[in-house]
């Protein structure tokens, strides 16, 4: 299992912070040897948490060009039609995942194709499953036109727990489906939007396996 570079620093500070919390405990208490056994495993227990919000597995992606893949681990919170303000300004399908901390936090894009429209937002942290967090909390819109000319936009949104975001595509790029977009740090959510005639595969509170589940089937 390889750790993705976004936990870098914040594994290694981690690290780094428990050391000289222990260190300090059995230098100005020696005498309590059961306090000393005691906060190691807490700290074990608590760099290893760290540690797991950073993992990237290893899989066998998805690869269809007729199919939408899921950007995220998680489990589907959301399926319905809504009007997508941003960039279609229209009805479409919004189908969510909610990233608990215990997921995988690598994002994927669902597509592949040309990034048409990118866009960040700064905003407020509200919990990731507040109706109101995918259009006030801080998040990203990407747009993805497919060979076919289909356009998919998905959202990154941060939540209560996680600020921090990051995204490693702009307007231009060609991307390829199942490869990685983004990273949301200690989880949160994401919104994808597809047509109304795209076919849903998924049902409220599956599980998702970002870069594999499939979320919709476009029309042939």
């Amino acid at each position: 299992m390889k750790l993705h570079k976004e936990g870098y620093a914040i594994m290694g500070g981690t690290a780094l912070l428990l050391l000289l919390i222990n260190w300090a405990v059995r230098y100005y208490i020696p005498e309590l040897v059961w306090l000393h056994w005691l906060l190691l495993v807490a700290s074990l227990v608590f760099f290893f948490l760290i540690v797991q919000f950073f993992r990237v597995p290893s899989r066998v992606v998805t690869s269809d060009e007729a199919r939408i893949i899921a950007p995220c681990d998680g489990k589907v919170v959301v399926i319905e039609e809504v009007v997508e303000n941003e960039y279609f300004k229209g009805p479409r399908r919004q189908i969510s995942i909610f990233m608990s901390p215990l997921n995988v936090h690598v994002n994927w894009n669902p597509i592949s194709g040309v990034v048409k429209y990118f866009k960040y937002h700064p905003g407020l942290y509200l919990v990731a499953w507040h109706p109101k967090s995918s259009t006030d909390n801080e998040r990203t819109t990407t747009v993805i036109e497919n060979s076919q000319g289909v356009e998919i936009l998905f959202r990154q949104i941060a939540g209560a727990v996680a600020r921090r975001i990051r995204w490693y595509v702009k307007e231009g790029d060609e991307v390829q489906q199942s490869t990685q977009m983004g990273f949301i740090k200690f989880g949160s959510r994401v919104d994808v939007f597809v047509p109304l005639d795209a076919e849903i595969k998924v049902n409220l509170n599956d599980k998702t396996v970002g870069s594999v589940t499939v979320l919709a089937e476009l029309p042939s």
